[in-house]
């Protein structure tokens, strides 16, 4: 698999994801606040980052935004990003934002796994409601 960024506070979203996506050959990395996922993106490079909608001082959304921007500076490595949404309105936030992917939550290790393999291998992942036109 690969080298994993978790950015969230909640300790069940780290349990669950860290549970989800354990392998010999993953490592899944942490950060508790928004302000720290671009410090530990340049140091880290991770594959895949995903962030948690709500976390405390700097939500998923800006975080990604940040990300997005930092990267296009070249102040870090690109990435692919999936965020974990607290509900099917929020997918307009993640777009927006630039993320690759979301889940809403709660989530299951199937989705999960699901989203963290579409997204390392250059595809888009979206869950939640689609629209048929």
């Amino acid at each position: 698999m690969s080298n994993v960024l978790l950015a969230t506070d909640a300790d069940w979203i780290y349990d669950d994801v860290a549970a989800a996506l354990a392998r010999p050959d993953t490592t899944v990395s942490r950060v508790h606040a928004g302000r720290d996922v671009a410090a530990a993106v340049a140091e880290l490079e991770p594959e895949l980052v995903i962030l948690d909608l709500q976390i405390g001082n700097m939500g998923g959304a800006a975080c990604c935004r940040d990300l997005r921007l930092e990267s296009g500076a070249g102040r870090v490595p690109e990435t692919a990003i999936l965020m974990l949404l607290d509900r099917d309105a929020d997918r307009w936030l993640a777009e927006h934002a630039g993320a690759d992917g979301w889940l809403i939550k709660p989530f299951d290790s199937l989705r999960l796994r699901r989203a963290t393999t579409a997204l390392l291998a250059g595809e888009p992942y979206t869950d939640g409601i689609t629209e048929s036109a």
